[in-house]
């Protein structure tokens, strides 16, 4: 009530949803477009060419990267300027944020791709892990008003940290200073799925 003294809903939902866009469309896209070659056969026949790994890996997450920066500017934009959601923080701060949190999403689609083999299986598998996610995270209830034992499950999930900086950010003005336990942990859990998912896609290229 401090910083929405209006109670309008739409300021405590529709920054969280730039973290849900993030998540749904960077990870999905990233598990799928990866599955469908090797279900073509294509990605066999690009191991077979002179490229590194790496190279192969930064082939395939360029894009989704890029797909993932103009979803971010497209939702930040609609946020401020269509819903009129106040940016009360550091707007560098958010997109520093809000990269790392794309990351951990393109991590996370990596990871799916290695363990499906159709891209049924890499949808199924994305929702099974979104919904979690989405429930866990705080973007529809408060996590102080989940049950005790549920609480601790949610420090597993990387958009929890994710919207608790951008909505502080947006709504508070907060600033690095107050919200680094969540930008480090974010940065943690991005960087760990980041390259969990780089080591697993680069052994089964191997």
């Amino acid at each position: 009530m401090l910083y929405n003294p209006s109670l309008e809903s739409v300021f405590y939902m529709v920054p969280a949803v730039l973290g849900v866009v993030l998540l749904v469309v960077a990870g999905t896209l990233t598990a799928l477009a990866v599955v469908r070659e090797r279900e073509t056969g294509t990605l066999e026949q690009i191991m077979v060419t002179p490229l590194r790994a790496w190279e192969l890996l930064m082939g395939k997450l360029i894009p989704f990267t890029v797909v993932g920066c103009l979803d971010l500017a497209l939702v930040l934009s609609v946020v401020l300027f269509w819903f009129r959601v106040p940016l009360r923080g550091s707007l560098l701060l958010l997109i520093g944020s809000s990269l790392l949190f794309l990351l951990s999403t393109l991590g996370l689609g990596l990871l799916v791709s290695t363990v499906s083999r159709t891209q049924q299986q890499a949808l199924f598998t994305m929702f099974l892990i979104l919904m979690p996610s989405i429930l866990l995270s705080g973007f529809v209830f408060p996590i102080a008003n989940m049950p005790p034992p549920i609480q601790p499950l949610t420090y597993l999930i990387p958009l929890r940290y994710f919207l608790v900086i951008v909505r502080s950010v947006m709504l508070k003005g907060s600033g690095l200073a107050a919200l680094w336990p969540q930008v480090l942990a974010l940065a943690a859990w991005s960087l760990g799925l980041f390259a969990a998912g780089t080591a697993r896609f680069r052994k089964r290229l191997q």
